[in-house]
């Protein structure tokens, strides 16, 4: 062989001690360890992951359990403040309506007094036109001058609670205060004026409650 073979094939492998390689074979292997919990043991890793699951699961489910019971709190301490304000609203109503009713039932008693000593003072004026009335009765003769008496005396006495007379005779025809009965032609009288009465009218405080009943000219 030549040298520029030799080359191309490389060095030639040194034949092995045979002292050494027996030497060798007699030494035991030695066995490595691995460490508890490293990433052979599939036990070591999945009781860490399923606790660290179980934790993340259990954590989140209290803190939502603490929220609602916050909320329900919350809604419990509003409800009962609605009930207490919605209790003392009942409470001022019921007064109110109580003092409403008692102011009522004062006034209406004392409208009634009112009236009462209204219509006793008005008897007690018309007790002596009675009397006037019941002397023109017992008297013999004419007794027109005694009935004009005592009709003067009624007028005066009705005239000081608030009773006037309508003018009507004469005057010009008012609608608010008179009432058409009839017309008729007339030539002393303008077109819409009163020619006659024939029930006089009166008002009561300056109100009418009757009208007078006339004849109008046209």
């Amino acid at each position: 062989m030549s040298s520029e073979d030799r080359k191309k094939r490389g060095p030639e492998p040194t034949p092995e001690d045979p002292q050494k390689k027996e030497e060798a074979a007699a030494q035991p292997e030695e066995k490595v360890e691995e460490p508890q919990g490293s990433p052979g043991d599939p036990a070591s890793v999945e009781e860490p992951a399923a606790e660290a699951e179980e934790a993340a699961g259990e954590a989140p489910v209290a803190g939502e359990e603490a929220r609602h019971e916050e909320e329900l709190a919350r809604l419990r301490g509003e409800l009962e403040a609605t009930r207490r304000e919605r209790d003392e609203y009942l409470d001022a109503l019921r007064r109110l309506k109580a003092e409403f009713e008692n102011s009522r039932k004062r006034m209406e008693r004392e409208t009634q007094r009112i009236r009462e000593s209204a219509a006793e003072r008005l008897v007690a004026e018309l007790l002596p036109v009675l009397d006037n009335l019941d002397r023109a009765l017992e008297a013999e003769g004419d007794i027109r001058e005694g009935v004009r008496a005592t009709r003067d005396q009624l007028t005066d006495v009705l005239a000081r609670e608030g009773l006037t007379p309508i003018a009507s005779d004469g005057q010009h025809f008012d609608p608010s205060v008179h009432e058409a009965v009839m017309s008729q032609p007339s030539e002393g009288h303008e077109e819409g004026t009163i020619v006659q009465t024939l029930e006089r009218g009166y008002m009561f405080n300056g109100r009418p409650i009757r009208p007078a009943k006339v004849v109008v000219a046209v």
